[in-house]
């Protein structure tokens, strides 16, 4: 008999397994069960969306009310719902910059396409159209489309499909532990950083170069805190050539850093930012683009049409659950609660720092990852990461592998008793691997 899976093509999965996959049916609070009765701890909240646990009654209910009066009626050609409005208007009302409108989509993939495309248009606008490139990370992780997989800088999602795309230009990224910032300070490494920038910028010509994309923490690339001041440094470049500067807070949004932006935790002042994952908890596909007021008013006053947008732009029930979400993080604080909670699981994960093949390990809320130095195992790269991973499930834990690196990103409701099982199911999964290591 095939493997379950022999009629889905499943995302991010080679095509040729032949082996069944992990079925998850069920979810309540921060634990999920698979298809064979057994639980577990979320501890990355599936793909770091699943920010208000599963099962939340207030979320479930606001998806059924608004289908029972509304199911669909799309967002075209000045016809819209009184519910995507009305959550264009919370979304200003919270918004971290001098707000403009919102644009809908239905992925963190499509909001960062269409931000590019916004960039087009904006440059456009100005009789500019020759700046089209678009500036991002090595490491960065924007999205498997077409134009956010070019900007994305992960080698394998490029790999069979003859991406990236010309005019997606990559600048190194700014982890600290990289080789190039061996034998510098912290200070130093922005400072190289922000000079290969400045080399790329004058290379292309700024008058070639829309917008720039940056991730305020790496999270697909390995979760990597870039260095103090980096992204302001950035933002300066970036002011002196009207390049626009898009930040993509598609993972960080709504609580996950300990406010409800990471914009405002680290003090960035983006033209645009990317959103999606925490929007709904996930409960739904949505995503959004918010404009910055100065970037509005170049659309409002160019060239007239906007031919962008998607059948499903503001669906009335994801709107209506996004809008809910955003009531539960305001009303309970819950950006607050992750920056009580977080050195819960910053002092649990810094009990494997220094030891055995634990390379690095670093935190900022609800954001976590342990980095290990598999070079003298004998394994290939990712293998030790990959065991980690098995062995945490094991023990009744998930949690998400990045090569070597184990990435942690638990529900925003998580308690101090589940994040301190999540960390010791981890540890006894590394004792595990490392015993299997030694023997």
């Amino acid at each position: 008999m095939p493997p379950r899976a022999a009629t889905m093509l499943e995302p991010h999965t080679p095509p040729d397994l032949e082996t069944e996959p992990h079925v998850i049916v069920r979810g309540e609070g921060v634990k999920v069960w698979d298809s064979q009765g057994r639980s577990y701890l979320d501890g990355v909240s599936s793909m770091l969306c699943a920010n208000l646990g599963y099962s939340e009654p207030r979320l479930v209910n606001a998806a059924a009310d608004q289908l029972a009066r509304l199911p669909f009626y799309a967002s075209y050609g000045h016809r819209t719902t009184d519910v995507s409005l009305a959550l264009a208007d919370d979304l200003a009302r919270i918004s971290p910059i001098p707000m403009g409108r919102t644009f809908f989509a239905n992925s963190g993939a499509e909001a960062n396409d269409s931000a590019f495309k916004i960039a087009w248009y904006y440059h456009r606008s100005l009789g500019r159209p020759e700046r089209t490139k678009i500036i991002s990370h090595e490491n960065g992780y924007h999205g498997t489309t077409v134009a956010a997989g070019s900007a994305t800088g992960i080698g394998h999602i490029h790999e069979g499909f003859g991406m990236p795309l010309p005019n997606f230009l990559k600048i190194p990224c700014p982890d600290p532990h990289s080789p190039h910032a061996r034998g510098l300070t912290s200070d130093q490494f922005v400072d190289w950083l922000v000079a290969r920038l400045e080399d790329l910028i004058r290379g292309e010509g700024a008058d070639t170069i829309a917008a720039f994309i940056g991730e305020p923490v790496l999270g697909a690339g390995g979760v990597i805190f870039p260095p103090h001041g980096y992204y302001q440094r950035v933002q300066e470049v970036l002011a002196r050539h009207d390049i626009l500067f898009i930040a993509d807070e598609v993972i960080t949004g709504f609580g996950r850093t300990g406010s409800m932006f990471a914009t405002t935790e680290f003090d960035l002042s983006p033209d645009m930012i990317t959103l999606a994952k925490g929007l709904s908890s996930a409960y739904i596909p949505i995503s959004a683009v918010m404009l910055r007021e100065r970037v509005v008013d170049v659309l409002v006053n160019g060239s007239g049409g906007f031919g962008h947008g998607f059948t499903y732009s503001g669906h009335p029930v994801a709107a209506a659950v996004a809008r809910e979400s955003l009531a539960i993080l305001m009303e309970r604080d819950i950006p607050e609660y992750v920056r009580t909670m977080a050195p819960v699981l910053a002092d649990g994960l810094d009990a494997f720092r220094g030891a055995e093949l634990v390379r690095d390990v670093r935190s900022h809320g609800f954001l976590a990852a342990v980095t290990f130095d598999a070079a003298s195992t004998g394994l290939a790269e990712g293998q030790l990461g990959t065991a980690l991973m098995a062995r945490s499930a094991e023990h009744g834990l998930l949690i998400r592998a990045i090569g070597d690196t184990v990435a942690f990103a638990p529900p925003l409701i998580s308690s101090d008793a589940e994040i301190k099982t999540m960390v010791d199911c981890f540890g006894a999964a590394y004792q595990d691997v490392l015993d299997s290591i030694r023997a």
